[in-house]
């Protein structure tokens, strides 16, 4: 496992100063989410603070599932490659009953597009491209070893207290985004209720070095055999690393448990050999919660600070990261003075709707794996009875539904469309499709979505399409799965935001109707 990487802690001239200095944005918290957030911001010409009370990172690989909407969004900010390049791709899974299939899925079967359905790539790994990227963006304030230690809402923005190895020193912000994670002391300062729902079970989290000659495939057990009447993941990491994850009992004690000499057994059994090395251990036992609201005065909550999942199906940091893919266009365009404030209230809507998407799959998939009622373990018992027999039965059998980008079907920056067969509706989150290939290799429509503005999408739209957004023409010859993914026919038009979720789509599109869906998208619509 790489070493952590520690950062000095550095003096800022704002602990020098007269008075609190006032910035656009502070960003607490330097892990995925807040690093991602202030970068996108960056790249929007927006300069951010970013403080996290740690001055490291690398301790325990955490979050290693990384989706295909998140290396999007990675590919957006110039990171992707890199972490492709080093992460395990992986789009198939199998899962089992006891010592027998039961399934296999297919979670990409069709081809063009840019990224993989999934890599498998340590945090640290994530954490440490993203860090070297802010460290790189001139934007971009980022100091170690500041704890904040005040919060309030004022009329005009937010008063900060900051706490240092030097002392205490005071900010003012337009706006804080708190990215502080599941324990998030920016909730606890402003008094915020974390509601939702804890479970009792708990589970192993073991990394395993290992020379292994299993596929780059998601394995899941129900009662495999060397762990009789619990459940088992194996997952493979880059580094010769494998993800294991064992159940346990609800009253199993956590440091036990995470003794060497109880873990190597356990998975000596699941291998069938002990010629590994222990890496990580970890015992969790997880929650389903969040904010009733996202967005407190001029303080917004993002990733595990506003929501909190179990880990079954990769929805944590997955859903954070496409948390700030929707705020940091908003944020930038209302402290650039061309959207109303107003505009964040949709990022309220519609991340507390993805927020609840999560939890309810995420629940499920607890309920089915650690069945707590007489009901619940007879509907799992039928699931995996007919699962190998039925194919409709497969669709009961939850191992964890796999993180997919919500779809904002009641977006207030959504026009209705009608007239429409086939395509993506309003809400819906982007497909990806090749644009043209040649000498220079083949581009991407997810690549129109660098500039970070709306992108028209249509034959001939670049005569239609306003100032300051990206038209994109299907090529001759080579846009057919463009074509056939959004139900595209001539003179038609499909509009996404920056995000790339689908604002507006139009038979016969004129100018005016692409205008005033980019009025609406960006919250200027009556």
């Amino acid at each position: 496992m790489q070493p952590f990487r520690q950062f000095a802690y550095r003096r800022s001239a704002d602990q020098d100063a007269a008075g609190p200095m006032r910035h656009p944005v502070v960003v607490v918290g330097a892990g995925p989410v807040g690093l991602t957030l202030a970068l996108d911001l960056a790249r929007r010409a927006v300069p951010v603070v970013l403080i996290d009370d740690a001055d490291r990172i690398g301790e325990g690989s955490r979050a290693i599932c990384f989706a295909k909407r998140t290396l999007e969004i990675f590919d957006r900010l110039g990171l992707a490659e890199a972490m492709v390049e080093k992460g395990v791709t992986w789009r198939k899974g199998k899962v089992f009953r006891g010592d027998a299939g039961l399934y296999e899925f297919d979670l990409l079967p069709e081809g063009g597009h840019k990224q993989p359905a999934f890599i498998n790539l340590q945090q640290f790994y994530v954490e440490a491209a993203l860090v070297e990227a802010a460290l790189a963006e001139p934007l971009v304030d980022l100091r170690w070893s500041n704890r904040l230690a005040g919060l309030a809402n004022r009329e005009d923005g937010v008063a900060l207290t900051i706490a240092t190895p030097d002392g205490n020193y005071s900010l003012h912000a337009d706006w804080v985004v708190a990215c502080d994670g599941a324990r998030s002391p920016s909730r606890d300062m402003l008094d915020l209720e974390f509601r939702g729902e804890a479970f009792e079970d708990r589970f192993l989290i073991a990394d395993v070095k290992m020379q292994a000659p299993f596929p780059t495939e998601r394995w899941f057990w129900f009662d495999p055999p060397f762990h009789s009447g619990q459940s088992a993941l194996l997952h493979k990491q880059p580094d010769d690393v494998w993800r294991v994850d064992l159940q346990l009992s609800p009253d199993a004690d956590p440091e036990h448990e995470k003794r060497p000499e109880i873990v190597r057994p356990r998975i000596e059994r699941m291998l069938g050999h002990a010629d590994f090395a222990l890496e990580w251990v970890s015992v969790y036992r997880f929650q389903c919660r969040r904010l009733d609201r996202f967005l407190h005065g001029r303080v917004i909550f993002a990733g595990d600070a506003a929501h909190q999942v179990s880990p079954f199906g990769a929805r944590g940091a997955n859903s954070g990261i496409q948390d700030v893919d929707n705020l940091g266009w908003k944020l930038a365009l209302v402290l650039q003075g061309r959207s109303p404030a107003s505009l964040l209230e949709s990022y309220d809507s519609e991340r507390s709707f993805a927020a609840d998407e999560n939890i309810l799959n995420s629940t499920r998939a607890t309920d089915f794996i650690a069945p707590r009622s007489p009901g619940e373990r007879l509907l799992r018992a039928a699931a995996l009875s007919l699962a190998p027999l039925a194919p409709f039965a497969q669709r009961f059998v939850n191992s964890g539904r796999l993180s997919l980008p919500s779809a904002y079907a009641d977006s207030p920056l959504s026009m209705a469309d009608a007239g429409w067969d086939g395509g993506l509706a309003p809400g819906s989150s982007f497909l990806d499709a090749p644009l043209l290939g040649g000498a220079g290799g083949t581009t991407w429509l997810s690549e129109a979505l660098r500039p970070g503005r709306p992108v028209i999408i249509g034959e001939g739209v670049s005569r239609l399409a306003p100032p300051g957004t990206v038209a994109v023409e299907p090529a001759a010859g080579a846009g057919d799965i463009l074509r056939r993914r959004y139900a595209l026919a001539p003179g038609d038009a499909v509009v996404l935001r920056p995000d790339g979720h689908v604002a507006a789509r139009f038979r016969q599109a004129r100018a005016a109707d692409i205008a005033i869906a980019i009025e609406r998208l960006e919250g200027r619509a009556s």
